[in-house]
């Protein structure tokens, strides 16, 4: 489930990946749909006329990498389900306060009752080496408390991985494991998902736009 926006890049090339990037945003065998990444960077329609095109090709399922309000706003009262991003230079703010993920909570979920959010991706292909490897998880858990303490206990909280961090020769799929160097940051977050009912969200990758 993903996409790249590159700046600089052919318009019409942004355009369509903005209409090809997947999203597999359900892991219910008996409901699952394929969803398109929104990505910001390009000279894009306007966030209405986005909707509008999500409609018309009857596209359920959107992921928004982070909270852009004009993009909440045009998505208010439709029937798409949204996959939410804390981005990555958020997560040391809001993993030291608990005030700081009421406050996201509030101003990006709970201001907007008529969206349907589904999940909460908190960071985006964190790695073990990254500054704010130290910081996911308990973002993740302040971002989850918010959301009851808002009632909102029904959307789930998750982080997107990528495929990068399955270790090699994992074939058949039930032999996989993951790189021993990913272990560290990759058992705590397994943990809080199995804690908490929640999947892990992978990124693949089948093709890249260059």
């Amino acid at each position: 489930m993903a996409t790249s926006y590159l700046a600089g890049k052919n318009t019409s090339l942004i355009s369509m990946t903005l209409l090809f990037g997947l999203l597999l945003a359900s892991l219910d065998t008996t409901d699952a749909q394929i969803g398109v990444c929104y990505g910001m960077v390009g000279n894009l329609p306007s966030p209405s006329e986005v909707i509008d095109l999500y409609n018309q090709k009857g596209i359920r399922r959107m992921r928004l990498y982070d909270p852009d309000q004009d993009a909440l706003r045009a998505l208010t009262g439709s029937r798409i389900e949204l996959m939410l991003g804390v981005p990555n230079p958020d997560l040391q703010r809001i993993a030291s306060s608990q005030e700081s993920a009421n406050a996201w909570v509030q101003t990006n979920v709970r201001n907007f009752g008529t969206v349907r959010f589904r999940y909460i991706a908190v960071g985006n292909e964190v790695r073990p080496s990254d500054s704010s490897a130290q910081f996911l998880v308990p973002a993740m858990q302040n971002i989850r408390n918010a959301l009851y303490s808002a009632g909102l206990g029904n959307i789930k909280v998750s982080t997107a991985i990528d495929n990068g961090v399955i270790e090699d020769g994992s074939f058949p799929p039930s032999k996989g494991s993951f790189r021993g160097d990913h272990r560290p940051l990759l058992d705590p977050i397994i943990h809080f998902l199995k804690r908490n009912h929640a999947p892990l969200l992978v990124n693949l990758y089948p093709y890249y736009i260059l």
